[in-house]
């Protein structure tokens, strides 16, 4: 049987701070393999991504600092954090008062999470585990895409909604370490972060991360 999201987010993390946004909280995965293996044999059977969800990654760290230090890029605005993960960039955007904040992640496991998270930060976030990827009937201001561009069918998919989005007059920021297959054009770097990392996670224990805006795409 498939285990209680809640549960399962509980038994296999521990609460612990992402190293650039200390002010923060979250239950994050204190080692790889264990809650690999946990997932995997609990959870192969139902067809659910790996627990992406229990780690603080370097591109979502980038975007909640650059919130928590710029508020007034969300501050009264309807705010969404696509591919949200545990929710980082979206606790930051309702801590820095971001008016509605949805967090969005196909990953039930991940909505679990993200409702964790964010009561342990004492914020009000929604959750939404519908694929949002080519909808241009959301109502929010501000876009947070957080390490999006780790395979290339869906950066790719993932660009050029968010550059639509961009055109129809969403604030559209995009976090990413260098990932390989980030755009290589249509964003303006606007920031630029030394996010410590885990070489468990990443091939060195520091990752120089940029936040990117995405700027529209005038020809749609």
């Amino acid at each position: 049987m498939t285990p209680d999201p809640a549960a399962f987010v509980r038994a296999q993390t521990a609460i612990a701070v992402p190293p650039l946004v200390p002010e923060l909280r979250l239950h994050l995965a204190t080692e790889i393999t264990p809650i690999w293996e946990a997932t995997e044999a609990t959870l192969a059977e139902t067809g659910l991504p790996p627990p992406y969800w229990a780690f603080a990654w370097p591109g979502g760290q980038a975007l909640a600092r650059y919130v928590l230090d710029r508020p007034a890029i969300v501050a009264g605005l309807r705010v969404l954090d696509f591919a949200a993960g545990g929710g980082l960039a979206a606790i930051a955007a309702a801590r820095a008062g971001g008016a509605h904040v949805v967090a969005a992640d196909t990953d039930r496991f991940a909505a679990a999470a993200i409702e964790l998270n964010a009561a342990l930060n004492g914020v009000c976030v929604e959750t939404a585990t519908a694929d949002l990827v080519g909808r241009f009937d959301l109502d929010f201001d501000v876009v947070l895409a957080g390490d999006v561009c780790y395979e290339r069918p869906m950066a790719g998919r993932v660009a050029d909604w968010l550059r639509r989005l961009a055109a129809a007059g969403a604030t559209v920021l995009l976090g990413d370490p260098g990932r390989a297959y980030l755009p290589q054009a249509g964003l303006r770097e606007i920031a630029r972060y030394a996010v410590p990392t885990s070489r468990e996670l990443e091939d060195r224990e520091t990752r120089d991360t940029a936040v990117w805006r995405v700027l529209p795409n005038r020809g749609d």
